[in-house]
Protein backbone atom coordinates (compact mmCIF):
# COMPACT_ATOMS: atom_id res chain seq x y z
CA UNK A 1 0.00 0.00 0.00
CA UNK A 2 2.90 2.36 0.70
CA UNK A 3 4.52 2.04 -2.72
CA UNK A 4 1.79 3.97 -4.63
CA UNK A 5 1.68 6.68 -1.95
CA UNK A 6 5.46 7.06 -2.03
CA UNK A 7 5.29 7.26 -5.84
CA UNK A 8 2.68 10.02 -5.65
CA UNK A 9 4.79 12.01 -3.18
CA UNK A 10 7.94 11.62 -5.28
CA UNK A 11 6.02 12.66 -8.39
CA UNK A 12 4.58 15.74 -6.69
CA UNK A 13 7.97 16.78 -5.35
CA UNK A 14 9.68 16.26 -8.73
CA UNK A 15 6.87 18.06 -10.54
CA UNK A 16 7.13 21.07 -8.26
CA UNK A 17 10.94 21.31 -8.24
CA UNK A 18 11.98 20.46 -11.81
CA UNK A 19 11.67 23.29 -14.34
CA UNK A 20 9.54 21.36 -16.85
CA UNK A 21 7.10 23.46 -18.86
CA UNK A 22 4.43 21.77 -20.93
CA UNK A 23 3.14 23.82 -23.86
CA UNK A 24 -0.46 24.93 -23.59
CA UNK A 25 -1.34 22.97 -26.72
CA UNK A 26 -0.57 19.72 -24.86
CA UNK A 27 -2.22 20.61 -21.56
CA UNK A 28 -5.45 18.76 -22.34
CA UNK A 29 -3.52 15.58 -23.20
CA UNK A 30 -1.43 15.80 -20.06
CA UNK A 31 -4.40 16.49 -17.80
CA UNK A 32 -6.21 13.41 -19.09
CA UNK A 33 -3.05 11.31 -18.84
CA UNK A 34 -2.58 12.46 -15.23
CA UNK A 35 -6.23 11.65 -14.45
CA UNK A 36 -5.78 8.17 -15.91
CA UNK A 37 -2.56 7.66 -13.95
CA UNK A 38 -4.25 8.78 -10.72
CA UNK A 39 -7.04 6.30 -11.42
CA UNK A 40 -4.42 3.55 -11.63
CA UNK A 41 -2.75 4.71 -8.41
CA UNK A 42 -6.02 4.69 -6.47
CA UNK A 43 -6.87 1.32 -8.03
CA UNK A 44 -3.49 0.03 -6.87
CA UNK A 45 -4.09 1.27 -3.33
CA UNK A 46 -7.52 -0.34 -3.33
CA UNK A 47 -6.12 -3.64 -4.64
CA UNK A 48 -3.43 -3.53 -1.98
CA UNK A 49 -5.98 -3.04 0.77
CA UNK A 50 -8.05 -5.91 -0.62
CA UNK A 51 -4.89 -8.08 -0.67
CA UNK A 52 -4.85 -8.76 -4.43
CA UNK A 53 -2.32 -6.21 -5.68
CA UNK A 54 -0.21 -7.34 -8.63
CA UNK A 55 2.69 -5.11 -9.65
CA UNK A 56 2.61 -6.07 -13.33
CA UNK A 57 -1.11 -5.27 -13.57
CA UNK A 58 -0.51 -1.94 -11.82
CA UNK A 59 2.43 -0.90 -14.03
CA UNK A 60 0.73 -1.92 -17.27
CA UNK A 61 -2.50 -0.19 -16.22
CA UNK A 62 -0.67 2.93 -15.12
CA UNK A 63 1.12 3.50 -18.42
CA UNK A 64 -1.51 1.87 -20.63
CA UNK A 65 -4.37 4.00 -19.27
CA UNK A 66 -2.33 7.19 -19.53
CA UNK A 67 -1.27 6.51 -23.12
CA UNK A 68 -4.76 5.40 -24.14
CA UNK A 69 -6.42 8.46 -22.61
CA UNK A 70 -3.92 10.88 -24.17
CA UNK A 71 -4.25 9.05 -27.50
CA UNK A 72 -8.04 9.32 -27.42
CA UNK A 73 -7.74 13.02 -26.68
CA UNK A 74 -5.34 13.45 -29.59
CA UNK A 75 -7.57 11.54 -32.03
CA UNK A 76 -10.58 13.52 -30.88
CA UNK A 77 -8.65 16.73 -31.34
CA UNK A 78 -7.78 15.80 -34.91
CA UNK A 79 -11.41 14.89 -35.66
CA UNK A 80 -12.80 17.96 -33.88
CA UNK A 81 -14.82 15.65 -31.62
CA UNK A 82 -14.44 16.05 -27.84
CA UNK A 83 -13.59 12.39 -27.17
CA UNK A 84 -11.51 13.47 -24.17
CA UNK A 85 -14.78 14.03 -22.30
CA UNK A 86 -15.36 10.28 -22.35
CA UNK A 87 -11.99 9.70 -20.69
CA UNK A 88 -12.71 12.40 -18.12
CA UNK A 89 -16.03 10.83 -17.17
CA UNK A 90 -14.76 7.25 -17.06
CA UNK A 91 -11.52 7.90 -15.21
CA UNK A 92 -13.17 10.46 -12.94
CA UNK A 93 -15.89 7.96 -12.02
CA UNK A 94 -13.36 5.20 -11.38
CA UNK A 95 -11.14 7.53 -9.36
CA UNK A 96 -13.98 8.57 -7.06
CA UNK A 97 -15.23 4.98 -6.85
CA UNK A 98 -11.79 3.71 -5.81
CA UNK A 99 -11.47 6.55 -3.32
CA UNK A 100 -14.88 5.67 -1.85
CA UNK A 101 -13.83 2.02 -1.45
CA UNK A 102 -10.57 3.06 0.24
CA UNK A 103 -12.47 5.40 2.55
CA UNK A 104 -14.97 2.64 3.43
CA UNK A 105 -12.10 0.28 4.18
CA UNK A 106 -10.53 2.67 6.67
CA UNK A 107 -13.88 3.62 8.21
CA UNK A 108 -14.58 -0.09 8.71
CA UNK A 109 -11.24 -0.48 10.47
CA UNK A 110 -12.00 2.51 12.69
CA UNK A 111 -15.47 1.17 13.54
CA UNK A 112 -14.06 -2.26 14.33
CA UNK A 113 -11.37 -0.73 16.52
CA UNK A 114 -13.92 1.48 18.30
CA UNK A 115 -16.24 -1.50 18.82
CA UNK A 116 -13.42 -3.59 20.31
CA UNK A 117 -12.31 -0.75 22.60
CA UNK A 118 -15.90 -0.14 23.76
CA UNK A 119 -16.36 -3.83 24.60
CA UNK A 120 -13.05 -4.01 26.44
CA UNK A 121 -14.09 -1.10 28.67
CA UNK A 122 -17.23 -2.93 29.84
Amino acid sequence: MWLPLIGILIGIILGMTLPINIPTAYSSYMSIAVLAALDSVFGGIRASLEKHFEADVFISGFFGNAVLAAGLAYIGDRLNVPIYLCAIFVFGYRLFNNFAQIRRHFLGLLRKRSFIEDNLDK
